[in-house]
């Protein structure tokens, strides 16, 4: 896979972390990755957006095609700010010609899959239609997940794309019943496998660390060591220790 489509079931549930430990793993094995953010909101000039602290954590290349003021969705974002927008034509172009430069392209959405990016109702998954690109979809463990993240799934079915996996964002040291409860759930509300479980707090890591233990957090087909079996097993209500154990807890001590 030389371009891959990060989205999200929402916003704020880790998904530049997640996109960074992709990046991680993969520059681990020395390829050269870049992130690519389409349309960054919220953030200031000379602010880092979210295409650099997943760089950053990385050490990685980003690259950042439009960025507005107002933390709101990118075609209202552009709007207000009397900017133009970015369309899903210019992500996929954008994209095809950094796949000529790097050996990875991670695609990062802002919020979920149908969140618009212009006032023609374009959207990420627009993008990834254009870039005939694999889905990683990233998704907060806690009560109504399940909801968001069978719908993300049909959307992506309905237009014809490919969901590569699904990665919980969040994973609290502490879990509770619902986080538990959920995890034996989520492929299969996906249609794709669970792949990986990146805890809480990692995006706080020093990079070095961040990079170390990468590894731990996701499945092999993303490069890493993370074993989903295992981790569903330790996750459910049931079990007499949950998976908050050594990996999550250094993860998160850093």
């Amino acid at each position: 896979m030389s371009i891959i489509v990060v989205t999200g079931t929402n916003t704020d549930i880790g998904k530049t972390v997640v996109t960074a430990a992709v990046a991680a793993l993969a520059r681990a094995q020395g390829r050269r990755v870049v992130v690519l953010k389409p349309a960054q909101t919220g953030v200031g000039p000379g602010e880092d957006g979210d295409a650099q602290v997943a760089a950053a954590l990385a050490g990685a290349d980003a690259v950042e095609l439009a960025r507005y003021p107002e933390p709101l969705a990118p075609a209202t974002a552009a709007r207000r700010a009397g900017l133009a927008p970015v369309g899903p034509r210019d992500v996929a172009d954008a994209a095809r010609k950094l796949a000529t430069e790097y050996d990875l392209v991670l695609v990062e959405g802002a919020g979920g899959l149908l969140v618009r990016l212009d006032g023609a109702g374009g959207t990420l998954a627009d993008a990834a239609r254009l870039l005939t690109a694999p889905v990683l979809v990233v998704a907060a463990p806690a009560l109504g997940t399940l909801n968001s993240v069978q719908l993300t799934a049909e959307a992506l079915r309905a237009r014809g794309l490919e969901a590569l996996g699904v990665v919980i964002g969040c994973w609290p040291d502490r879990p509770g019943l619902a986080e538990r409860c959920n995890v034996g759930e989520l492929a299969e509300m996906a249609g794709a496998p669970l792949l990986g479980a990146v805890p809480e707090g990692s995006g706080g890591l020093a990079a070095p660390r961040f990079r170390e233990l990468a590894g731990r957090w996701l499945a092999p087909v993303l490069g890493g060591e993370w074993d989903a079996a295992r981790f569903e097993a330790e996750s459910a209500p049931d079990a007499v220790a949950g998976p908050s154990g050594p990996d999550t807890a250094t993860a998160v001590a850093g």
